[in-house]
């Protein structure tokens, strides 16, 4: 497989029209917040002394402010505004993930079709942790390649529906709203056609920024006017839970500050939370650990992929299930906070998935 890699990097640039990558600076910046020292930040980046300085000269030079903050017998910190490049890289970097590493996967098979060595597993996938576990697994492999492209769960049945895909990878929570969310898919689903296979149990629950200093305790709290939230985008499987959870508590959307704006991914929503721009989100609790945030469980989920009874044993999809089912991978998702993978791989007839039971059918 053909290896494509698209990340992301802002650019800033001054009046005079010079131009510097972020990418440049911000390893250097992180160190000396980590370090407090000029000195050891740049030789932990293999940089002389020197060189570090001049650096960080040309970047304060191009943003127009002080990116260290020095304090004679406190060594060095980062200034206010050395503080906020080093977010902005992060949040650039995190909210882009998801959607540039389905443009690499998209790019590297029609590469791959051109020169006759396209062999993918073709994923459409609501965005979960597990799913890229799955997709890192898969790469790593040999004999394997992946495309995947992440979507709303909604989006990904219906494609695989229409052939356009191998494993379409959706959630349902579990208790009061099964039968709710499990009607969406239904419409897309033929039980004599299709089957589930099971990937993990997770939980979504509120983001909080570290201590919860706004002393949030669950949805009610959403309501209150200095509380700031962001949102998943209408259409995804975590929105329409987040609109169950606010009815079933009885709150109106239209009191809650930042209702209306969104981010497609859980380690966006995270990454916004983390940044400061927001004071509460919702989504899956690795997403919260990864940028040291507290976390508040709401619900338990299921996480399935739909596929094609007939292709299970058939490669690349055979390939894919016995990755699913391999001790490492299971591991791996294993220590993923709130993932339980105990029953991936299993196969899962479509009516008893979608109404919650535990029939396993191999």
């Amino acid at each position: 497989m053909i290896d494509i890699k698209c990340v992301a990097e802002l650019i800033v640039r001054d009046s005079a029209g010079r131009e510097a990558s972020l990418t440049d600076i911000v390893p250097l910046l992180a160190l000396v917040d980590e370090t407090g020292s000029i000195a050891q930040a740049a030789e932990q980046s293999r940089l002389s002394y020197r060189h570090a300085w001049g650096l960080l000269r040309l970047f304060e030079a191009r943003l127009g402010g002080d990116l260290i903050a020095k304090e004679r017998g406190k060594g060095s910190a980062l200034s206010s505004l050395g503080h906020a490049v080093v977010r902005a890289q992060r949040l650039c970097a995190e909210r882009l993930d998801a959607p540039m590493q389905g443009l690499a996967s998209e790019i590297a098979e029609e590469l791959g079709r051109q020169l006759g060595r396209s062999a993918m597993v073709r994923i459409h996938a609501s965005h979960g942790y597990a799913v890229a576990a799955l997709v890192t697994a898969l790469q790593t492999r040999e004999a394997g390649s992946v495309d995947i492209k992440y979507r709303e769960s909604a989006e990904a049945v219906a494609a695989l529906a229409r052939g356009e895909c191998d494993f379409a990878g959706f959630h349902l929570p579990r208790g009061a709203f099964r039968e709710i969310c499990a009607d969406i898919y239904r419409r897309w689903l033929d039980p004599r056609r299709h089957v589930l296979i099971y990937l993990t149990r997770r939980k979504q629950g509120l983001f909080l920024q570290k201590g919860n200093p706004k002393g949030v305790r669950g949805l009610d709290d959403l309501a209150r006017a200095d509380v700031r939230f962001v949102n998943r985008q209408p259409g995804s499987g975590t929105r329409l839970l987040i609109d169950l959870e606010l009815r079933r508590v009885g709150v109106d959307p239209e009191r809650i500050n930042g209702y209306a704006s969104t981010e497609l991914t859980h380690t966006a929503i995270a990454a916004f939370v983390a940044s400061g721009m927001a004071d509460v989100g919702f989504g899956v609790a690795p997403a919260a650990h990864h940028f040291g945030l507290d976390f508040v469980p709401i619900v338990d989920e299921d996480y399935y992929f739909a596929c094609e009874r007939a292709r299970l044993s058939a490669a690349p999809l055979a390939a894919a299930l016995a990755v699913l089912r391999s001790d490492p991978f299971r591991l791996g998702v294993s220590h993923l906070e709130g993932y339980d993978p105990a029953e991936c791989g299993s196969l899962v007839d479509i009516q008893n998935g979608l109404r919650g039971g535990a029939d396993i059918t191999g």
